[in-house]
This record gives C-alpha cells, sequence and structure tokens, in this order.
C-alpha cells in the first residue's frame, strides 16, 4: 500500500479537537472486540460522540474483517468527513486509513501512538503516548 495515499498522522490531541470542531468528524477504533472490553475505550461524550467500532482484524489469528470497508462506508456516507482511525500503537490503524482512502474517502488520519502507545521500559502499555498516556478522556467497559 502506498502510505501517501491517507491525509496523515495526528497526534491524540489533534484528533480530539478535530472531533471537537467538526461536526462530522468519527473516531474509527479499529482494535479487537476484546481490547475494547479489556484495555478501554475512548470516551467522547464530553464531544457528544461515541467511537465507531468495527474491527480491522479478527483476534486471535488476527484475520482480516472482510466487512470492515462496507461496515465503515454504511455508518460514514460522507466521504469527506473527517476520519480518525485509532488501535493500540497506530499500525492496524494506518493500514486502515490507507485502505479506506484507497476506496475515496478523502480525510482519513492515523491517530499516532494509538490508544496504549508502545510498552515502556516495565513492558506496560500506556504510559509511553498515545491516548490513554495523552490524558484524554477513556473508559472501562
Amino acid at each position: 500500500m502506498n502510505d501517501e495515499s491517507y491525509a496523515g498522522d495526528v497526534t491524540p490531541d489533534q484528533a480530539w479537537r478535530v472531533l471537537e470542531s467538526e461536526a462530522d468528524a468519527v473516531l474509527v477504533d479499529v482494535r479487537t472486540e476484546s481490547e475494547w472490553h479489556y484495555v478501554g475505550l475512548p470516551d467522547l461524550s464530553g464531544l457528544g460522540k461515541e467511537p465507531l467500532l468495527i474491527s480491522w482484524q479478527f483476534f486471535p489469528a488476527m484475520d482480516p474483517n472482510p466487512e470492515f470497508a462496507p461496515a465503515l462506508e454504511a455508518a460514514c456516507p460522507d466521504r469527506n468527513a473527517p476520519l480518525m482511525f485509532l488501535c493500540r500503537g497506530a499500525i492496524r490503524s494506518k493500514e486502515a486509513a490507507i485502505a479506506m482512502a484507497a476506496r475515496g474517502f478523502t480525510r482519513c488520519y492515523n491517530v499516532s501512538g494509538g490508544f496504549e502507545g508502545p510498552v515502556d521500559e516495565k513492558r506496560r502499555r500506556g504510559r509511553v503516548s498515545g491516548w490513554k498516556a495523552t490524558g484524554l478522556a477513556w473508559a472501562q467497559t
């Protein structure tokens, strides 16, 4: 895939500002269902929004979700709406942003650092970078 085909990376703070300032902006959480339940979800209730939950891959085999693109297209028919893609560490979300840009969505952004970011010196996530480390709202389900 060509990395130039999506709108680029944004920090979690930048993603929050876009979600806050643009009514049609959507946060697309592409993690697995188990990650949503056991790790937590971005809490957009302060913005009057909810994240769109569509897995890019299925746990445990991490097989691609063949319904990802059709599900996103059905949920977000405006191909010019800003889409902020989020995963654990910004790898799957970048793949999803590139894929959806290739399908004609014009404002696909990858949230750098993801939800939890990389592991720290103690091999724990959520403390170095990403949504949680930035201090943005999130909730355990």
